[in-house]
């Protein structure tokens, strides 16, 4: 099972393969490969999660800022709302085609982006949403 904490299921649905280096581009690459072939449950946790770990290995410890804290947190609330469970610690949920097109959806009119106000990638999610998602690893 993959484990993510609640703003990086916003990222997913926005990513195309840039990120912070080139193992946290391969290693993000991996795991939206196991979603997307495997259609597994990810388990929602609370701090650093399989996205975090090749910044946490190579001594980036923004994944524990507050301002990543307080990302997760906005993304759980308008998550938790537009999904009609709790999304917290120890939730499993299943990001079946149709649940990833709602929150598609839902991203792209702004109904659950308050955790990307302050986030560096906004204006690159932007651009993607905009484009209808075109090129994004996990269809």
């Amino acid at each position: 099972m993959i484990r993510l904490r609640p703003h990086h299921l916003l990222c997913m649905l926005t990513y195309k393969g840039e990120g912070y280096s080139p193992e946290f581009i391969a290693n993000f690459d991996r795991l939206t490969r196991q979603l997307a072939a495997s259609g597994e449950p990810v388990e929602i946790v609370s701090g650093p999660d399989d996205i975090c770990a090749p910044l946490i290995a190579g001594g980036d410890c923004h994944c524990f800022n507050e301002s990543v804290l307080e990302r997760d947190q906005k993304a759980a609330q308008q998550l938790s709302r537009l999904l009609g469970e709790p999304v917290v610690p120890g939730a499993i949920l299943e990001l079946t085609g149709t649940r990833l097109a709602m929150l598609r959806t839902a991203f792209r009119n702004g109904d659950i982006r308050a955790a990307c106000e302050e986030c560096p990638w906004k204006q690159l999610c932007d651009g993607i949403a905009g484009s209808g998602f075109k090129g994004v690893k996990l269809a």
